[in-house]
């Protein structure tokens, strides 16, 4: 894809709370494990069993993650498995993780509905000597082993208000329309716009009002209405969700808003390249999903086959996406977003 020449990749990896013995020995609860040493010469095992657990199915962005890691097995010849939820609550995915346990995978691969609520579930299948991988939004750190993060928090909230900033004009009302309210990477990114709210520059921009879709289309679609209709003075939309922002760029398209209030934040260039031409969102940003779902394919088959334990500095490599080296905080970081706009949206196809 050309997205992911047009994105840099800076990546790390830590295990947090929970190292391998070997290839095969798990974490306790809590996050603790024996002591182990990495082999970085150990051969990736083929066959492997990796299930991919996301916030819920048939989403677009979604499906984009896990196609990536469905071709990131392949290539390493292992199994693939995708399962999950019609919906985004917060115990929506309990039942499923407590399942692959029975399955006996060797992997999970999740991205959190809510970071608290799925971790009994994974530090079970952490003991029985399963490797947790989340992406795109993280578990709690003592209940997985590692995290594929799309970009560092700081660097896409800070995206987020340059773009909001430089489509109000430096000043007016602001509205965030986000996913759901537990939502780990949502709720990150938030806080991070707030924070830089607070500083003296952005002193014009006021936020009044954050709401939830639930990255469901027709209630992300409502809320964008009810937004414009309680706040006639809002400037900008800035939705740092992929259903949300495509929501509201369709109400917003199709009213007397149009032109009137601006629509940003994080989007898929097909979902959006409609609204981007007809001038209801001028730019946006995001990054290559399926680069998150490959990656994320790869990092739970190199813990599962010893080639890493989550130290920092250790390295492994990552097929197309090359070598890794293990950093802070268990994060995998994929790197900057693109802002895509009308000058460049045309080569992006996902």
């Amino acid at each position: 894809m050309a997205a992911a020449a047009a994105a840099t990749l800076a990546v790390g990896l830590t295990a947090c709370g929970g190292t391998t013995k070997g290839s095969d020995s798990g974490s306790a609860p809590g996050g603790t494990a024996a002591a182990a040493t990495a082999d970085p010469n150990a051969a990736l095992r083929e066959g492997l069993k990796v299930a991919f657990l996301p916030k819920q199915l048939n989403n677009p962005y979604t499906d984009i993650e896990v196609g990536g890691g469905k071709t990131a097995l392949d290539e390493l010849k292992g199994e693939y498995k995708l399962v999950g939820p019609n919906d985004a609550s917060a115990s929506s995915q309990v039942s499923y993780i407590n399942t692959l346990i029975q399955q006996q995978q060797d992997v999970i691969a999740v991205a959190a509905n809510d970071p608290n609520a799925v971790c009994p579930s994974l530090n079970q299948a952490r003991a029985a000597g399963i490797k947790v991988v989340s992406f795109d939004s993280d578990a709690a750190k003592d209940c997985r082993d590692a995290f594929v993060n799309q970009a560092t928090t700081q660097g896409i909230g800070d995206k987020l208000v340059e773009m909001t900033k430089e489509l109000a004009g430096g000043s007016g009302e602001i509205a965030i329309l986000s996913a759901t309210p537990n939502a780990t990477n949502q709720n990150a990114w938030i806080e991070v716009v707030k924070t830089a709210l607070a500083k003296p520059e952005n002193a014009g921009l006021k936020l009044v009002k954050i709401a939830y879709g639930n990255d469901d289309d027709q209630k992300s679609f409502q809320e964008a209405q009810g937004l414009l209709q309680s706040y006639p003075n809002l400037e900008v939309i800035v939705s740092p969700t992929t259903v949300g922002i495509a929501a509201a760029a369709r109400y917003v398209s199709s009213s007397s808003y149009k032109g009137k209030v601006a629509i940003t934040g994080l989007g898929t260039p097909n979902a959006m390249r409609e609204y981007v031409k007809n001038g209801t969102a001028t730019k946006f940003a995001l990054w290559n999903p399926a680069d998150i779902g490959y990656l994320a394919a790869y990092a739970g088959v190199a813990l599962k086959s010893g080639q890493i334990t989550g130290k920092q500095g250790e390295k492994f490599k990552a097929g197309k996406l090359g070598e890794y080296t293990i950093g802070a905080d268990g994060e995998i970081v994929l790197g900057p977003p693109t802002v895509f706009d009308a000058a460049n949206i045309d080569q992006f196809d996902f």
